[in-house]
Formats: structure tokens, C-alpha cells, sequence
């Protein structure tokens, strides 16, 4: 069976941030993932992971300003300095926490910007990443994320995903694979997978439509999840997805998988 990573910046809302650790812990997830801890000190962030017996999947690298709309700007010409600086504070606290990965969200596609430009910011940051990040024993993911949830967003297929990877020739730097934003994007999902398997760090799940648990829509993740182990992959399965009538309510499909 997979390993579950319940991703705190979706489930188990109605509780405080560092309550939702235990939460999870009780609902038998194993680790925890989020867009980022940055607003509370890591010591508080550490002391939480080890009271309630969890361990740090992955975090994001600092995005801007997520909620007044930003989604990533390591893409972006006038935001570098920003980002090396935010991959500085990822791995403090990567450190911190012992989390063996982070996660930059490439950004929105700015109006006037050609493409050439944002790829060739992007590449540039990412191999400056790339190499701090090894230098700290921390592996690199990119996300490719749909463009229905994020219109604009510059990632948004694994294809061009492998192309970045080709264009930073790091060993460091590898794929996220959210199976929602690539079912929406363009299907395929386990050929898909395996041919990336190698690249792919991290896998995030959600039905489709909705966003919801496993269950709720049309990709068969029975089907994924037994493919999952067929394959041998071993890293952490991140539940990014909006439960329908509150989390633990609506863990059945996992409690399924552990009988």
C-alpha cells in the first residue's frame, strides 16, 4: 500500500495550523506536507511533527504573496533576488524539520513577458536551487499544475516539465506528479508515470471533478495505487484534495486500503 501524506494546507481547515498535525497522526497518515510553514518559527513547526510521531514529505519554496493572488515567481525576471533569498529560508527549514524535499511553484505567465524569457529566469533559478539544495542533502521537485485552477500558470504539462529538467542538467531537480492537474491536462496517467518514474520524486492525488478525495470522481485510483506498488514506488503519496463533508469523515477510502 501507498504512504500518505496528508497535505495540511487542504485537510482538517477547521483546526489551527499546528493542530492539524495531530489530527492527522489520529486519522493514521504517517506524514504531513503544505504549501509552506514560513509563518510559524520551525522550532514550533519541529516540536509539532515530533509530538504527534509525523515526518516532513515536502514543503514548498516561498511563493509570494499566495493569498493576494501570486502563485510562484521562480519564473519571473524581476523577482530573482526574491526567490535565491526564499530558497534560503526553504532550507533552513528543511534542515529543521529533516524534510528531504521542497517544491518550487514556477508562477504566472506576466502580460509583455515572451516565454523565452520566463523559461531562461526559470531554468537560471532553478539551477542555482538545485545546487544549494544538494549542497544541503535536499532533493529539488517542479510542479506541473493545470491550467483550469491556475489560468496563466508557465508549468503546466510534464512535457515541458522534462524539458526545464534537460535545460538545468542537474541530478538534483526532479518532477512533483499531481495526478488532478494531469488528468486534467492530458490523461495518460500510469503510461505517463512510468515513463517518468525515474524523474518523479513525489506524487499529490484529488479526483476529478472536484478536487475531492479519492472516490468522489472519474480517475480510478484503486487501479492507481495498485500500479503504484506494482512499480515500486516508494516515495510519499500527498493528499492535496478538498474533502467533501470534513476530513476525517471522509478518510474511508484510505481506512479501505489498510484492512
Amino acid at each position: 500500500m501507498p504512504r500518505f501524506s496528508a497535505n495540511l494546507s487542504f485537510l482538517y481547515q477547521d483546526l489551527p495550523f499546528l493542530e492539524r498535525f495531530a489530527a492527522a497522526a489520529r486519522d493514521g497518515f504517517s506524514a504531513v506536507e503544505y504549501l509552506g510553514p514560513y509563518s510559524d518559527p520551525k522550532e514550533r513547526v519541529s516540536a509539532a511533527l515530533s509530538e504527534s510521531g509525523l515526518q516532513q514529505a515536502l514543503f514548498n519554496v516561498p511563493s509570494g504573496d499566495w493569498a493576494g493572488g501570486e502563485r510562484g515567481i521562480a519564473c519571473l525576471p524581476d523577482r530573482i533576488d526574491e526567490f535565491r533569498k526564499g530558497v534560503g529560508l526553504a532550507l533552513d527549514y528543511a534542515v529543521a524539520l529533516q524534510c528531504p524535499q521542497v517544491n518550487v511553484i514556477a508562477g504566472l505567465e506576466p502580460v509583455g513577458v515572451d516565454t523565452g524569457t520566463l523559461e531562461a529566469v526559470l531554468v537560471d533559478n532553478l539551477k542555482y536551487a538545485a545546487a544549494r539544495c544538494a549542497e544541503a542533502g535536499v532533493r529539488l521537485l517542479i510542479e506541473p499544475i493545470n491550467l483550469r485552477d491556475m489560468p496563466g500558470f508557465f508549468l503546466s504539462t510534464t512535457d515541458h516539465a522534462e524539458r526545464i529538467l534537460g535545460k538545468v542538467g542537474s541530478d538534483n531537480l526532479f518532477i512533483q506528479y499531481d495526478f488532478y492537474h494531469m488528468q486534467i491536462m492530458q490523461g495518460d496517467l500510469i503510461p505517463t508515470f512510468l515513463r517518468l518514474q525515474e524523474k518523479i520524486a513525489h506524487v499529490q492525488i484529488a479526483d476529478n471533478p472536484g478536487r475531492n478525495e479519492p472516490g468522489t470522481g472519474e480517475i480510478a485510483y484503486g487501479f492507481i495505487f495498485s500500479e503504484l506498488d506494482r512499480l515500486g514506488y516508494d516515495g510519499w503519496v500527498g493528499c492535496e484534495y478538498r474533502p467533501r463533508a470534513g476530513t476525517s469523515e471522509g478518510l474511508g477510502w484510505m481506512k479501505s486500503l489498510q484492512k
